[in-house]
């Protein structure tokens, strides 16, 4: 499979974990878009200095675009590219944080762990 074709899957199955396995529905709701948009912007920096300055380099094949090594720095936006970064790696970071928020609500929904483990035991109060 290419970068791409994973990065799609695993959007795919995060929503649909969120939708319809543990049924959280957090891409249904404005505050989880909000988070989302201040989470991409950094997202974007990150991605942007690993890629420009050639400390993670990706095969012109798995991606969509392309733009090879030996041609200088991948280009700043456009060739499938935004600062400098391709685009698969929004979808693998939109999945990543979609999946942690959509196991985080569901955990405590469920009541794990609703008394903190830390602190004094119970009987010394």
């Amino acid at each position: 499979m290419t970068y791409t074709q994973l990065g799609v899957l695993a959007v795919i199955l995060a929503v649909a974990l969120d939708l319809f396995l543990l049924r959280t529905h957090l891409v249904t709701r404005k505050v989880f878009w909000v988070s989302y948009a201040i989470t991409v912007f950094f997202q974007l920096i990150t991605n942007g200095m690993f890629t420009g300055f050639g400390i993670v380099r990706y095969h012109e094949d798995a991606i969509i675009g392309g733009s090879s090594p030996e041609f200088g720095p991948p280009p700043f936006i456009g060739d499938g590219r935004l600062v400098f970064a391709p685009v698969e790696d929004l979808l693998f970071g939109f999945a990543l944080v979609l999946m942690t928020l959509v196991c985080w609500v569901w955990l405590g929904r469920n009541g794990v762990q609703r008394k903190p483990k830390a602190g004094p035991p119970i009987w010394r109060r």
